[in-house]
């Protein structure tokens, strides 16, 4: 805190301060090039990506996963699958769009078109669990939408950001439209305070209020893809064989760290005994995890409690030296803390429920809505969906499916808001202006207004809004008169003007 670290953060905040003016100033030009000619860089980024495929396997170093085939399948495969989804749907998400029919009686001769413009620069926080994939898809849907793209990476993340940078200008990027920050926190305060004109987070819900608290100043928009504690609903006609399959899956992928891994599973009284004991029996074969060692006192405060308050360890062990064997308990409760916490580890509860009324009200104690998982059959399964808080429901299947490059990926309550992804997601990174072009001489609001006009504006009001066919029928019928009355008021008013 003394003169070095005030020295220090100077020269950080020069830094990113100067990365940020050279995307400013090469923005504009980026953004009048047509979308489809924009788009030949991110076609010759996917076959690069699949050229280049073990090279950015590699460059991701997560102490969770043993193998870089893991990365393969779970970050760059999706990220090629991103990138044709662009190709295909950009052009036509992005282009003017003329509004068609429901125009006003009284806006007669107008045109109504809708164009979306890029934000401008935009600043992606990606997290430490996905370095690749995460902050990857956004970047080349903000570069695709026509914005500069500035990325800080979560911790370990640089590698894998570093070598994407230099895959996008051998595809074909211009110089001077994406750059990659250092990856420490105050990186990302120097680019928000040197000035972005929208920032993407992926990050704890802790860090969300941070950095919310930052851009509130400069009413800067934000994505906020924040922390999940996920809830999973097996009901009685559920395939268990495919949900405890689906669940171990869910538990251990990434080492539990996937913010839409399941923590709360919500089983009927029918079957949660056999749920419980063959979810167990799949967790017996997972192997030990590595864990972020600063977790461990949480981890082991939080289980201590719910057991304490009922709860029953199944299988698994507490976290020790970094390492732990995935946790599952039975006899939870809703209101645990444990069950209500946004937790980054391979620990899951059940709780079991009498119907799935019972089981929505349980899982509203939980403030995160970022994912949800139903198993059941599929009728029934699409009933609870729809009623469940979340933002992205998988019907009998586990966390694969939110890698559809289609599907708009955000949370709610304090998982966040906003999406990434899909064309919903593509949209976000623009701003839309609307063009009014009105035609002919039509212009009665120019006109002044007084008390005698009341007629006319009552009687229109009747006609396109009244109550009832008959009550608008009338009102049609009276239209006409009305009409020729205003408009001698207004002849009248116009001979007395020119006569003064």
């Amino acid at each position: 805190g003394g003169p070095a670290a005030s020295a220090a953060s100077s020269t950080s905040f020069a830094a990113v301060s100067h990365a940020l003016m050279q995307l400013r100033n090469a923005a504009p030009e980026w953004a009048a090039v047509p979308v489809r000619r924009r788009l030949r860089a991110i076609r010759g980024l996917r076959h690069l990506i699949a050229e280049r495929a073990d090279a950015l396997a590699e460059s991701v170093t997560l102490p969770q996963r043993g193998d870089p085939a893991q990365t393969l399948g779970a970050e760059v495969l999706p990220l090629a699958e991103a990138c044709r989804f662009l190709e295909r749907r950009a052009p036509r998400a992005l282009r003017p769009r003329r509004v068609r029919g429901g125009r006003p009686v009284w806006l007669s001769g107008t045109r109504l078109e809708l164009r979306r413009e890029p934000m401008g620069v935009v600043l992606i926080l990606g997290p430490s669990n996905y370095p690749l994939f995460l902050p990857g898809v956004e970047a080349i849907a903000a570069l695709a939408s026509g914005n500069a793209v500035a990325v800080k990476p979560g911790t370990g993340g640089a590698g894998p950001m570093n070598i994407l940078h230099d895959l996008m200008l051998e595809a074909g990027l211009p110089e001077g439209l994406f750059t990659v920050l250092d990856e420490s926190p105050q990186a990302g305060r120097d680019a928000i305070r040197a000035g972005v004109d929208k920032v993407l987070l992926t990050g704890s819900a802790a860090t969300g209020a941070a950095v919310l608290k930052e851009l509130a100043p400069r009413l800067t928009p934000a994505t906020m893809e924040l922390s999940g504690c996920d809830a999973a609903f097996v009901l009685a006609d559920a395939d268990l064989d495919l949900a405890t399959r689906a669940l171990a899956f869910g538990i251990t992928i990434n080492g539990g760290c996937t913010c839409i891994a399941p923590r709360r599973i919500f089983a009927m009284r029918q079957i949660s005994a056999a749920l419980t004991a063959q979810l167990q029996a799949q967790l017996e074969q997972s192997s030990p995890v590595p864990i972020d060692p600063r977790l461990e006192p949480q981890i082991r405060e939080l289980v201590g409690a719910a057991v304490e308050a009922g709860a029953r360890i199944i299988c698994g062990t507490m976290p020790e030296g970094g390492v732990m064997q995935p946790l599952l308990l039975s006899g939870a409760e809703p209101e645990m803390t444990l069950l209500k916490t946004d937790l980054f580890a391979p620990v899951a509860s059940i709780v079991t429920v009498a119907d799935e009324s019972s089981a929505l009200a349980a899982s509203a104690h939980c403030p995160y809505a970022l994912g949800a998982t139903v198993f059941a059959s599929p009728p029934r399964a699409k009933r609870l969906a729809g009623q469940i808080n979340a933002g992205a429901v998988v019907i009998n299947d586990m966390i694969a499916p939110i890698a559809d490059p289609r599907m708009p990926f955000g949370g709610r309550g304090h998982s966040g808001f906003g999406v990434t992804r899909g064309t919903e997601g593509l949209l976000s990174l623009t701003r839309i202006k609307a063009i009014a072009i009105r035609g002919g001489g039509f212009r009665p609001h120019f006109q002044p207004v007084t008390a005698d006009d009341a007629e006319l504006f009552r009687t229109a009001l009747s006609a396109g809004h009244g109550r009832g066919r008959w009550t608008r029928l009338k009102a049609i019928f009276r239209l006409p008169a009305a009409l020729r009355r205003w408009q001698k008021r207004r002849v009248s008013h116009t001979e007395e003007k020119e006569h003064k």
